[in-house]
């Protein structure tokens, strides 16, 4: 039992200690004498261990039944995704006919099946496809689009065909975060995945004001085919390059430098840059939107 309690974070299911060969009275004891305390109806908790997120994660996973995973915001916790909270237990399950606690959000879904689960980190969880489908359901579509972006291009957790197949399999009508995740896959079904989330949340700004979607991570060359700059987003057909500009590199003094002289690189080529700052994104970028509209629409730059 002290062998399975340390692979589950603490966590031991009364089932699993009958298995084990501990009798009902047994059980009690440990119960009585303190050294299992219980955390959900036919879950205990090893007293030797501390309880952790990951503790009271395993065991929803194992109060649950057979078919329950760490879903939603705790499968992107466990996958790093953004949209993840610690703040919260939720999982997944066929069926939910046990008791519920503060801070345990609990999804019924007869559509969860084996291929939607795997382990991470020795926790049930549902798989980065499923997971990014179930975003959805409880945050925006731009953090399923921040989701979908890295799990892809940053990490190469899944392809766009894999997340299709899961999201084809899985939707129907009504069910919740199929129209944000089909979204996300028609953004990227022929252009190029940002590599940051800041460059994924610049390209939705872009969009929401009207804009007409540049090409991102695009390469520059000059009039000899020398290779200039990769730049975050660019409309090659006005020799317009739009960068995002963090507040990390102008607290660098040498970043800063290294920024200004590519800058202008691309400007001695005839290129018309600007930048993106965070606080464009989060204000919703009206005024810098109302620049890019106008630069698209002067001649010049054409």
């Amino acid at each position: 039992m002290a062998e399975i309690a340390a692979e589950q974070y603490g966590v031991i299911q009364r089932a699993q200690a009958l298995r084990a060969g501990l009798t009902k009275a047994q059980i009690e004891h440990q119960f009585r004498a303190g050294a299992w305390t219980r955390v959900l109806e036919g879950v205990y908790r090893s007293t030797a261990l501390p309880e952790t997120w990951e503790s009271r994660l395993v065991a929803a996973c194992l109060t649950g039944g057979q078919l329950v995973a760490a879903s939603h915001r705790s499968a992107a916790e466990l996958l790093d995704l953004p949209g993840r909270s610690r703040s919260i237990v939720e999982v997944t399950g066929r069926r939910w006919g046990r008791s519920h606690r503060d801070g345990l959000v609990v999804h019924e879904s007869l559509a969860l099946e084996e291929p939607d689960i795997t382990s991470i980190r020795g926790i049930p969880s549902t798989t980065v496809e499923r997971t990014l489908l179930d975003l959805g359901a409880v945050r925006g579509y731009l953090t399923v689009q921040m989701a979908f972006d890295r799990v892809v291009e940053a990490e190469g957790k899944t392809s766009w065909t894999k997340t299709n197949e899961t999201l084809e399999r899985l939707a129907r009508s009504g069910r919740p975060g199929v129209t944000k995740l089909r979204a996300a896959l028609h953004a990227r079904a022929h252009t190029r995945i940002p590599e940051s989330e800041q460059e994924t949340a610049l390209l939705a700004l872009l969009a929401s004001n009207g804009l007409p979607e540049p090409q991102p991570q695009f390469s520059i060359v000059d009039s000899s085919g020398a290779f200039l700059a990769r730049v975050d987003a660019a409309y090659p057909e006005h020799r317009i390059v739009i960068e995002y500009d963090s507040d990390l590199h102008h607290s660098d003094v040498v970043a800063l430098a290294r920024d200004n002289a590519r800058r202008n690189r691309l400007v001695g080529a005839g290129w018309k840059v600007i930048a993106a700052r965070h606080a464009d994104i989060r204000s919703g970028g009206h005024e810098f939107c109302q620049i890019v509209a106008a630069s698209l629409q002067d001649g010049s730059c054409a």
